[in-house]
Protein backbone atom coordinates (compact mmCIF):
# COMPACT_ATOMS: atom_id res chain seq x y z
CA UNK A 1 0.00 0.00 0.00
CA UNK A 2 1.08 3.49 -0.91
CA UNK A 3 -0.20 6.44 0.74
CA UNK A 4 -0.30 9.47 -1.72
CA UNK A 5 -0.47 12.92 0.12
CA UNK A 6 -1.87 15.18 -1.52
CA UNK A 7 -0.86 18.17 -0.26
CA UNK A 8 -1.80 21.92 0.31
CA UNK A 9 0.12 25.30 -1.00
CA UNK A 10 3.16 26.37 1.56
CA UNK A 11 2.14 29.57 3.03
CA UNK A 12 5.07 31.07 5.37
CA UNK A 13 2.44 32.52 7.76
CA UNK A 14 0.42 29.56 8.13
CA UNK A 15 0.65 25.81 9.60
CA UNK A 16 1.48 24.87 5.68
CA UNK A 17 4.81 25.23 5.52
CA UNK A 18 5.43 23.04 8.12
CA UNK A 19 3.39 20.51 7.23
CA UNK A 20 5.06 20.39 3.55
CA UNK A 21 8.00 19.93 5.89
CA UNK A 22 6.97 16.99 8.60
CA UNK A 23 3.50 15.76 7.89
CA UNK A 24 4.79 12.96 4.99
CA UNK A 25 8.29 12.55 7.45
CA UNK A 26 5.77 11.54 10.52
CA UNK A 27 4.17 9.30 8.18
CA UNK A 28 6.70 7.45 7.05
CA UNK A 29 8.33 7.01 10.92
CA UNK A 30 4.86 4.93 11.57
CA UNK A 31 6.45 2.64 9.02
CA UNK A 32 4.20 3.44 5.46
CA UNK A 33 5.13 4.03 2.09
CA UNK A 34 4.72 7.49 1.27
CA UNK A 35 4.38 9.80 -1.68
CA UNK A 36 3.48 13.00 -1.94
CA UNK A 37 1.71 15.03 -4.83
CA UNK A 38 2.30 18.92 -4.93
CA UNK A 39 1.30 21.35 -6.84
CA UNK A 40 4.14 23.96 -8.61
CA UNK A 41 6.12 25.98 -6.73
CA UNK A 42 6.47 29.56 -8.15
CA UNK A 43 2.98 30.10 -6.56
CA UNK A 44 2.42 33.81 -4.86
CA UNK A 45 2.93 32.88 -0.93
CA UNK A 46 0.94 35.62 0.31
CA UNK A 47 -3.37 34.75 1.87
CA UNK A 48 -6.23 36.54 -0.03
CA UNK A 49 -6.14 39.47 3.13
CA UNK A 50 -8.06 37.88 6.16
CA UNK A 51 -8.09 34.24 4.77
CA UNK A 52 -6.62 31.39 5.06
CA UNK A 53 -5.09 30.81 1.32
CA UNK A 54 -4.67 32.87 -1.89
CA UNK A 55 -8.20 32.50 -3.51
CA UNK A 56 -6.58 32.07 -7.19
CA UNK A 57 -3.35 30.77 -6.15
CA UNK A 58 -5.11 27.72 -4.29
CA UNK A 59 -7.09 26.96 -7.61
CA UNK A 60 -3.43 26.75 -9.86
CA UNK A 61 -2.10 24.70 -7.33
CA UNK A 62 -5.24 21.80 -7.10
CA UNK A 63 -5.45 21.85 -10.53
CA UNK A 64 -1.93 20.87 -11.13
CA UNK A 65 -2.41 18.15 -8.66
CA UNK A 66 -5.27 17.03 -10.24
CA UNK A 67 -3.48 16.66 -13.69
CA UNK A 68 -0.44 14.70 -11.35
CA UNK A 69 -2.57 11.70 -10.11
CA UNK A 70 -4.57 11.44 -12.94
CA UNK A 71 -1.36 10.70 -14.72
CA UNK A 72 0.27 8.18 -11.92
CA UNK A 73 -3.89 6.89 -12.67
CA UNK A 74 -2.96 6.64 -17.09
CA UNK A 75 0.19 5.30 -16.39
CA UNK A 76 -0.99 2.01 -14.30
CA UNK A 77 0.76 3.26 -11.26
CA UNK A 78 -2.08 3.32 -8.96
CA UNK A 79 -3.30 -0.39 -7.40
CA UNK A 80 -6.09 -1.53 -5.07
CA UNK A 81 -5.33 -0.83 -1.53
CA UNK A 82 -3.43 2.53 -2.77
CA UNK A 83 -4.69 5.38 -0.02
CA UNK A 84 -4.88 9.02 -0.95
CA UNK A 85 -4.52 11.68 1.69
CA UNK A 86 -6.17 15.49 0.92
CA UNK A 87 -4.47 17.48 3.81
CA UNK A 88 -7.26 19.90 3.07
CA UNK A 89 -10.33 18.00 2.33
CA UNK A 90 -12.33 21.17 0.75
CA UNK A 91 -10.40 19.92 -2.55
CA UNK A 92 -13.02 19.75 -6.35
CA UNK A 93 -10.11 17.33 -7.31
CA UNK A 94 -11.04 14.87 -4.95
CA UNK A 95 -13.86 14.28 -7.12
CA UNK A 96 -11.62 13.45 -10.22
CA UNK A 97 -10.08 11.06 -8.37
CA UNK A 98 -13.30 8.72 -7.34
CA UNK A 99 -14.40 9.22 -10.95
CA UNK A 100 -11.12 7.32 -12.35
CA UNK A 101 -11.00 5.01 -9.54
CA UNK A 102 -14.68 3.99 -9.32
CA UNK A 103 -14.77 3.98 -13.60
CA UNK A 104 -11.15 2.08 -13.80
CA UNK A 105 -12.74 -0.65 -11.22
CA UNK A 106 -9.38 0.19 -8.69
CA UNK A 107 -10.23 0.10 -5.33
CA UNK A 108 -8.33 2.49 -3.54
CA UNK A 109 -9.33 4.53 -0.20
CA UNK A 110 -9.55 8.17 0.22
CA UNK A 111 -9.15 10.23 3.57
CA UNK A 112 -9.92 14.03 3.63
CA UNK A 113 -8.49 16.56 6.83
CA UNK A 114 -11.36 19.35 6.92
CA UNK A 115 -10.30 22.81 8.40
CA UNK A 116 -13.62 25.10 7.18
CA UNK A 117 -15.71 25.49 4.61
CA UNK A 118 -19.28 27.26 3.57
CA UNK A 119 -20.90 25.18 6.64
CA UNK A 120 -18.81 27.59 9.06
CA UNK A 121 -20.93 30.98 9.04
CA UNK A 122 -17.43 32.57 10.20
CA UNK A 123 -15.06 31.12 8.03
CA UNK A 124 -14.57 33.14 4.34
CA UNK A 125 -17.08 30.53 2.71
CA UNK A 126 -19.75 31.17 5.03
CA UNK A 127 -19.24 35.19 5.18
CA UNK A 128 -18.69 35.69 1.71
CA UNK A 129 -20.97 33.05 -0.44
CA UNK A 130 -22.91 31.50 2.51
CA UNK A 131 -25.71 28.85 1.99
CA UNK A 132 -25.86 28.89 -1.82
CA UNK A 133 -26.73 25.45 -4.11
CA UNK A 134 -23.57 25.45 -5.36
CA UNK A 135 -20.94 25.62 -2.52
CA UNK A 136 -23.33 22.96 -0.13
CA UNK A 137 -23.92 20.56 -2.50
CA UNK A 138 -20.11 20.70 -3.39
CA UNK A 139 -19.28 20.16 0.24
CA UNK A 140 -21.79 17.52 0.45
CA UNK A 141 -20.57 15.27 -2.89
CA UNK A 142 -16.55 15.81 -1.36
CA UNK A 143 -17.78 14.42 2.29
CA UNK A 144 -19.36 11.65 0.16
CA UNK A 145 -16.19 11.17 -1.91
CA UNK A 146 -13.83 10.13 1.42
CA UNK A 147 -13.79 6.85 2.99
CA UNK A 148 -12.58 8.78 5.90
CA UNK A 149 -13.57 12.20 6.83
CA UNK A 150 -11.14 13.50 9.66
CA UNK A 151 -11.95 16.17 12.09
CA UNK A 152 -9.30 17.78 14.75
CA UNK A 153 -12.27 18.26 17.41
CA UNK A 154 -16.13 16.83 17.89
CA UNK A 155 -16.56 20.81 17.88
CA UNK A 156 -16.03 21.17 14.40
CA UNK A 157 -17.48 18.00 13.34
CA UNK A 158 -20.66 18.59 15.09
CA UNK A 159 -20.94 22.08 13.62
CA UNK A 160 -20.49 20.16 10.14
CA UNK A 161 -23.37 18.12 10.05
CA UNK A 162 -25.70 20.78 11.69
CA UNK A 163 -24.97 23.57 9.58
CA UNK A 164 -24.40 21.11 6.27
CA UNK A 165 -26.36 18.23 6.41
CA UNK A 166 -29.04 19.15 9.49
CA UNK A 167 -30.13 22.44 8.51
CA UNK A 168 -31.57 20.62 4.99
CA UNK A 169 -32.84 17.46 6.57
CA UNK A 170 -30.92 15.34 5.34
CA UNK A 171 -30.04 13.66 8.43
CA UNK A 172 -31.55 13.83 12.03
CA UNK A 173 -29.35 13.86 14.84
CA UNK A 174 -29.15 10.16 16.00
CA UNK A 175 -28.33 9.29 12.61
CA UNK A 176 -25.08 12.06 11.98
CA UNK A 177 -23.81 10.61 15.15
CA UNK A 178 -23.59 7.25 13.53
CA UNK A 179 -21.16 8.54 11.18
CA UNK A 180 -18.45 8.96 14.18
CA UNK A 181 -15.82 6.08 13.92
CA UNK A 182 -17.43 3.63 11.43
CA UNK A 183 -20.80 3.08 13.43
CA UNK A 184 -22.88 3.72 10.16
CA UNK A 185 -22.16 0.75 8.14
CA UNK A 186 -22.17 1.87 5.02
CA UNK A 187 -20.89 5.11 3.39
CA UNK A 188 -18.25 7.30 4.82
CA UNK A 189 -16.90 7.51 8.21
CA UNK A 190 -16.19 10.53 10.54
CA UNK A 191 -13.01 10.38 12.84
CA UNK A 192 -12.17 13.01 15.49
CA UNK A 193 -8.30 12.76 15.08
CA UNK A 194 -6.76 15.65 16.49
CA UNK A 195 -4.12 17.36 14.01
CA UNK A 196 -0.86 15.45 13.05
CA UNK A 197 1.25 18.60 14.72
CA UNK A 198 3.56 16.67 17.05
CA UNK A 199 6.34 18.26 15.82
CA UNK A 200 5.37 21.58 17.47
CA UNK A 201 7.38 20.46 20.47
CA UNK A 202 10.76 20.60 18.73
CA UNK A 203 9.76 24.02 16.68
CA UNK A 204 9.12 25.83 19.59
CA UNK A 205 11.58 24.29 22.49
CA UNK A 206 14.28 26.64 21.38
CA UNK A 207 11.75 29.47 22.68
CA UNK A 208 11.14 28.09 25.77
CA UNK A 209 13.65 30.35 28.12
CA UNK A 210 13.14 33.70 26.18
CA UNK A 211 12.59 35.92 29.78
CA UNK A 212 9.01 37.26 29.89
CA UNK A 213 8.05 40.94 29.58
CA UNK A 214 4.38 42.60 30.79
CA UNK A 215 3.11 41.57 26.88
CA UNK A 216 0.30 40.48 25.85
CA UNK A 217 -0.17 38.63 21.99
CA UNK A 218 -2.35 38.01 19.81
CA UNK A 219 -1.66 35.95 17.18
CA UNK A 220 -4.70 35.83 15.23
CA UNK A 221 -5.15 36.99 11.29
CA UNK A 222 -6.75 40.13 10.92
CA UNK A 223 -10.31 39.17 10.03
CA UNK A 224 -14.11 39.82 11.48
CA UNK A 225 -14.32 36.62 12.96
CA UNK A 226 -11.55 37.40 15.26
CA UNK A 227 -12.53 40.69 16.41
CA UNK A 228 -8.62 42.22 16.57
CA UNK A 229 -11.28 45.47 18.24
CA UNK A 230 -11.54 44.50 21.46
CA UNK A 231 -8.10 43.50 21.50
CA UNK A 232 -7.08 47.39 20.69
CA UNK A 233 -9.38 48.63 22.92
CA UNK A 234 -8.23 46.67 25.93
CA UNK A 235 -4.45 47.98 24.74
CA UNK A 236 -6.25 51.48 25.54
CA UNK A 237 -7.90 50.68 28.42
CA UNK A 238 -4.56 48.94 30.16
CA UNK A 239 -1.53 51.15 28.88
CA UNK A 240 0.71 49.67 31.81
CA UNK A 241 1.30 46.20 29.69
CA UNK A 242 2.58 46.09 26.11
CA UNK A 243 0.18 44.75 23.44
CA UNK A 244 1.26 43.07 20.23
CA UNK A 245 -0.74 41.97 17.13
CA UNK A 246 1.29 39.54 15.07
CA UNK A 247 0.04 40.90 12.07
CA UNK A 248 0.07 44.08 12.45
CA UNK A 249 3.68 43.18 10.89
CA UNK A 250 5.16 41.14 8.66
CA UNK A 251 6.58 38.60 10.47
CA UNK A 252 8.94 35.91 9.61
CA UNK A 253 7.98 32.63 11.83
CA UNK A 254 11.21 33.10 14.01
CA UNK A 255 10.08 36.64 14.81
CA UNK A 256 6.42 35.51 15.30
CA UNK A 257 7.55 32.60 17.69
CA UNK A 258 9.87 35.10 20.15
CA UNK A 259 7.12 37.65 20.13
CA UNK A 260 5.25 34.24 21.27
CA UNK A 261 7.71 33.57 23.91
CA UNK A 262 8.44 37.19 25.81
CA UNK A 263 4.57 37.30 26.01
CA UNK A 264 3.10 36.51 29.19
CA UNK A 265 -0.66 36.00 27.70
CA UNK A 266 -2.05 34.96 25.02
CA UNK A 267 -5.51 36.52 24.52
CA UNK A 268 -8.53 35.40 21.83
CA UNK A 269 -12.25 36.72 21.18
CA UNK A 270 -12.77 34.39 18.39
CA UNK A 271 -16.01 33.44 17.02
CA UNK A 272 -14.74 30.88 14.76
CA UNK A 273 -11.46 28.29 15.81
CA UNK A 274 -11.77 24.58 15.08
CA UNK A 275 -8.94 24.09 17.02
CA UNK A 276 -6.79 26.51 17.51
CA UNK A 277 -2.82 26.61 17.15
CA UNK A 278 -2.04 29.47 18.34
CA UNK A 279 -2.67 28.47 21.85
CA UNK A 280 -0.95 25.60 22.01
CA UNK A 281 2.01 27.48 20.43
CA UNK A 282 1.58 29.69 23.47
CA UNK A 283 1.62 27.05 26.02
CA UNK A 284 4.35 25.64 25.20
CA UNK A 285 6.91 28.43 25.41
CA UNK A 286 4.91 29.09 28.71
CA UNK A 287 2.55 32.10 27.67
CA UNK A 288 -0.65 31.78 28.90
CA UNK A 289 -3.82 31.58 26.98
CA UNK A 290 -6.90 33.73 27.81
CA UNK A 291 -9.80 32.04 26.02
CA UNK A 292 -13.15 32.40 25.30
CA UNK A 293 -15.31 29.53 26.84
CA UNK A 294 -16.67 28.47 23.38
CA UNK A 295 -15.78 27.00 20.30
CA UNK A 296 -12.81 24.10 20.17
CA UNK A 297 -11.49 25.84 23.27
CA UNK A 298 -14.08 24.68 25.14
CA UNK A 299 -13.61 21.02 24.03
CA UNK A 300 -9.42 21.42 24.19
CA UNK A 301 -8.52 23.82 27.42
CA UNK A 302 -8.50 23.68 30.91
CA UNK A 303 -11.15 25.93 32.81
CA UNK A 304 -8.69 28.10 34.33
CA UNK A 305 -8.00 30.17 30.94
CA UNK A 306 -11.51 30.18 29.48
CA UNK A 307 -13.58 33.49 30.67
CA UNK A 308 -17.06 33.21 30.01
CA UNK A 309 -18.20 33.52 26.13
CA UNK A 310 -20.55 36.22 27.12
CA UNK A 311 -17.98 38.46 27.97
CA UNK A 312 -16.88 38.41 23.82
CA UNK A 313 -19.65 37.02 22.03
CA UNK A 314 -20.24 40.39 20.22
CA UNK A 315 -18.91 44.11 20.30
CA UNK A 316 -21.54 45.04 22.59
CA UNK A 317 -21.51 42.29 25.07
CA UNK A 318 -17.59 42.89 25.12
CA UNK A 319 -18.65 46.38 26.56
CA UNK A 320 -21.03 45.20 28.94
CA UNK A 321 -18.50 43.01 30.41
CA UNK A 322 -14.75 45.01 29.59
CA UNK A 323 -14.76 45.81 33.41
CA UNK A 324 -14.46 41.75 34.37
CA UNK A 325 -12.32 40.89 31.56
CA UNK A 326 -9.58 43.47 32.41
CA UNK A 327 -9.83 42.05 35.96
CA UNK A 328 -9.33 38.64 34.48
CA UNK A 329 -6.75 39.36 32.66
CA UNK A 330 -4.60 42.02 35.52
CA UNK A 331 -5.09 39.09 38.00
CA UNK A 332 -2.87 36.44 35.58
CA UNK A 333 -0.63 39.26 34.89
CA UNK A 334 0.22 39.81 38.29
CA UNK A 335 1.01 36.45 38.80
CA UNK A 336 4.62 35.22 39.57
CA UNK A 337 5.95 34.91 35.93
CA UNK A 338 7.39 31.30 37.18
CA UNK A 339 3.68 30.13 38.34
CA UNK A 340 2.30 31.06 34.76
CA UNK A 341 4.76 29.40 33.04
CA UNK A 342 4.87 26.18 34.88
CA UNK A 343 0.86 26.26 34.65
CA UNK A 344 1.34 27.33 30.64
CA UNK A 345 3.65 23.74 30.44
CA UNK A 346 1.21 21.62 32.17
CA UNK A 347 -1.77 22.97 30.03
CA UNK A 348 0.35 22.46 26.54
CA UNK A 349 1.07 18.54 27.50
CA UNK A 350 -2.68 17.78 28.28
CA UNK A 351 -4.11 19.76 25.17
CA UNK A 352 -1.48 18.37 22.80
CA UNK A 353 -1.62 14.75 23.93
CA UNK A 354 -5.10 14.50 22.69
CA UNK A 355 -5.14 17.47 19.89
CA UNK A 356 -2.28 17.51 18.58
CA UNK A 357 -0.78 14.14 17.47
CA UNK A 358 -1.34 12.12 14.89
CA UNK A 359 -1.65 9.15 16.26
CA UNK A 360 -5.33 8.41 15.88
CA UNK A 361 -4.81 9.54 12.39
CA UNK A 362 -2.04 7.51 11.09
CA UNK A 363 -4.01 4.27 12.70
CA UNK A 364 -6.92 4.64 10.03
CA UNK A 365 -4.25 5.03 7.51
CA UNK A 366 -2.62 2.57 8.21
CA UNK A 367 -5.92 0.06 8.97
CA UNK A 368 -8.64 1.55 6.36
CA UNK A 369 -11.92 0.09 6.65
CA UNK A 370 -12.65 -2.65 4.33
Amino acid sequence: MTIYIVDLESIPTRYTCEWKIFLSKQIRDVGLDVEVISGPDDLPDNTTPGMFLNFSATNIYKSVQVEKFSRLFSEGRIKNGDYFLFTDAWHPGVINLKYMADLLGIKIKIGGLWHAGSYDPQDGLGRLIGDVPWVRNAEASMFYCYDDNFFATRFHSNMFFKNLFDVRNMFDNDETEAWINGHKPNGPTVHIVGWPMEYLKDTMAPYADIPKKNKIIFPHRIAPEKQIEIFRDLAVAMPEYEWFVAQDQTLTKDEYHTHMAESKLMFSASLQETLGIGAYEAALVGTMPILPNRLSYAEMWNQNVLYPSNWTKNWESYLSNKTQLIEFIKNIMEENNQDTIQTAHILADETGDRFFNGKALYEVIANPKA
